[in-house]
């Protein structure tokens, strides 16, 4: 097999990103799960700006001099993340999903990061061998919750536009949490306009880059993590990704009319601290 890996160019994007949604409609279709994408404009766009993305590392598999796969590494922290991997439906069991996430891991030991995670769609076994296999754990089961906004108040919590001031305090509270803070990537949603806060007592008490696939969550507990889900315009793409170990919010969801649209599964390799908090995982960790 005439099979070469490259790092990818913006010239890329379009042939990938097309891959990206066929792999992922492919296997969601297979087990009657909706894609992830809504069209394949979608997941080149998306493909367009992790390409154009200066901390994003790319790696693209040619076979016979034809694109058939790509893999992206999210590198905005400490905790390196594997964004998105897919290999052409027409190429697949030859080795290429094997082949790119080697690939993506020597980039991890190259730069000495101190982990690695990725977030798998718990239906698709084969994804699930093949990670584990590489030496991925399982850290938490989880499901993505999809609905109408809530509009709801936590009495004694409000939420608020997070700003710039707000970057610090934000930070220290993953640091509580999870060990370590991902301030590149809540720095990008305070630009955007994405981000909330929430706050307790004349103090912060939790953050959201985001309610839905793209976005992360981090919180003292779960009062505050209940009134960034209420006060959410929307939960964006398929939804929010929430661990069902958390059973107090999980019912607190079901009750209020949100429900589950796919199982997933939040899986590393080296460094996890186990949350001294709440917290929902974006789409790549």
């Amino acid at each position: 097999m005439n099979l070469t890996l490259r790092p990818g160019t913006p010239a890329d994007a379009e042939r990938c990103g097309t891959i990206c949604y066929e792999a992922f409609k492919t296997i969601a279709d297979r087990h009657r799960f909706p894609p992830d994408f809504p069209s394949p404009q979608a997941a080149v766009a998306a493909t367009e700006r992790r390409f154009a993305h200066a901390s994003y590392y790319a790696v693209v598999a040619e076979l016979e001099g034809r694109i058939v796969g790509s893999v992206f590494l999210d590198e905005r922290s400490a905790i390196a993340s594997v964004a998105s991997i897919t290999v052409d439906p027409a190429a697949q069991n030859r080795m290429i999903g094997r082949r790119l996430m080697e690939a993506v891991l020597q980039r991890v030991d190259d730069r000495r990061c101190p982990g690695v995670r990725l977030v798998q769609a718990a239906y698709h076994t084969r994804s699930l061998s093949l990670y584990t296999k590489l030496g991925f754990e399982v850290r938490e089961p989880l499901v993505a919750m999809q609905g109408p906004p809530l509009a709801l108040h936590v009495p004694g919590y409000t939420v608020r536009r997070a700003t710039k001031g707000d970057i610090d305090e934000c930070n220290a509270l993953c640091v509580r949490v999870h060990g370590h803070d991902r301030s590149a990537e809540l720095g990008e949603a305070i630009e955007r306009g994405m981000a909330t806060v929430v706050e307790h007592a004349d103090r912060l008490t939790g953050y959201a880059t985001g309610l839905g696939f793209s976005g992360h969550v981090v919180g003292e507990g779960n009062d505050a993590l209940r009134a960034l889900i209420g006060a959410a315009s929307e939960f964006s793409g398929p939804g929010f990704l929430l661990p069902t170990r958390n059973g107090a919010v999980f019912r607190w969801c079901l009750e209020h009319g949100l429900r589950i649209v796919q199982p997933m599964t939040l899986m590393s390799i080296g460094l996890y601290n186990e949350p001294q908090g709440v917290f929902l995982p974006s789409i790549v960790y």
